[in-house]
């Protein structure tokens, strides 16, 4: 099969289809520009219990086109580019041995609440190492994450250390293990997926700011959405084949734009007056470190390479600026405003466009307190 096919519904796993998924439309969007550009950082998405996280984060996955790997190493590394390659295989390049390639799946590692920190980075075993002098290091969930998603429900109930670790991995593409004087390092680059409630408390400001992006999803009220989100399910799970048929061509068509989308990333340019205007908002903002505007740029460019064009407009920028801002402003406990609302308005004012019709204050649990204009 080549690297850009997708699998035939019946020979793949039974995972719902992503272009079938109704609604949550911020979430998908940040997840797709995530996949186009893995430098972007995360996304943390934050909403109620029931919403359909999982099942959208496994759905891309299994989207995703396979991916050249070499048989049978444990990081998935890359056939032909050191940056994704372990050390070993790295080692036989440079040997001038011929290295064979596969295709796998991308693959999405659920990390589970109570693992440890040698379950997710690693172990070496020490006494192999001393008898047999050999680096005997038995890979973690990290390993296995490379280039792929790795996924962490109930983020914001995770050790602070371990999403320390994570947050670290995922930014350098890097995992360093060390024991007794061995120092073991592997390409750990991958999408990072955290997910939350924030009624079990949120994460705290400072690994807030290191995703990427954020996202805010609440269950859908209209009547007739939610029926067709029940209807849809029930059409799944009573015969799996028939419902991925129905829905190849568009998987398709979305999986192609994505690979079309990383081509063309390299070719895109935003324009140094929109790059002066990020900057401002995030400096009206008050958003501390750089991380905001690097983060706008990227995922602008990575929207304006989805769209197929290479030139970033005011209008790619407004898309993804709330996605990329609102988790970074200062936090205020009194604050009653979303941030949302507060990055809309600043980039209103900067860019010099009316805020959209739908930009509304509201008290931070999604309700409403009234449109503005």
């Amino acid at each position: 099969m080549s690297s850009t096919s997708v699998a035939t519904p019946a020979a793949r796993r039974v995972v719902f289809p992503f272009t079938a998924i109704v609604g949550q439309e911020e979430m998908k969007l940040a997840l797709i520009l995530n996949v186009i550009d893995p430098k972007i950082g995360g996304v943390m998405i934050m909403g109620d219990r029931g919403t359909g996280k999982s099942t959208t984060i496994r759905a891309l996955a299994d989207l995703l086109p396979e991916i050249p790997v070499v048989p049978n190493d444990p990081f998935n590394s890359h056939p032909t580019d050191p940056d994704l390659m372990s050390d070993d295989v790295r080692q036989k390049l440079l040997q001038g041995e011929d290295i064979p390639t596969d295709h796998k799946k991308v693959e999405m590692i659920d990390l589970p609440l109570g693992a440890t920190e040698d379950r997710v980075c690693g172990t070496i075993d020490i006494e192999k190492a001393l008898s047999e002098g050999v680096k005997a290091f038995e890979p973690g969930l990290l390993a296995k994450a490379n280039r792929g998603i790795l996924y962490v429900d109930e983020v914001n109930l995770l050790d602070d250390h371990l999403v320390d670790v994570l947050l670290d991995s995922a930014a350098s593409g890097w995992n360093t293990v060390e024991r007794e004087g061995i120092s073991i390092r592997h390409p750990a680059s991958f999408v990072l997926v955290g997910s939350g409630n924030p009624e079990e408390g949120e994460l705290r400001p400072q690994l807030l700011d290191r995703f990427g992006m954020h996202s805010e999803i609440h269950t859908v009220r209209e009547p007739v959405l939610r029926v067709q989100i029940v209807e849809q399910r029930s059409e799944f799970d009573q015969s799996p084949p028939e419902f991925l048929t129905k829905y190849q061509g568009q998987q398709e068509e979305l999986q192609q734009r994505i690979v079309n989308a990383q081509q063309l990333l390299p070719a895109v340019n935003i324009d140094y007056d929109l790059r002066v205007k990020i900057s401002e908002v995030c400096s009206e903002l008050n958003v501390d470190g750089l991380r905001g505007d690097i983060v706008t740029n990227r995922a602008a460019k990575a929207l304006t390479a989805f769209e197929q064009r290479t030139e970033v407009t005011v209008e790619d920028i407004q898309r993804v600026i709330v996605l990329c801002l609102r988790h970074r402003l200062r936090k205020d406990p009194l604050e009653s405003i979303d941030s949302g609302y507060k990055v809309e308005k600043a980039f209103a004012r900067v860019f010099e466009v009316e805020l959209p019709e739908d930009a509304t204050e509201t008290n931070g649990t999604g309700q409403k307190l009234g449109a503005r204009s």
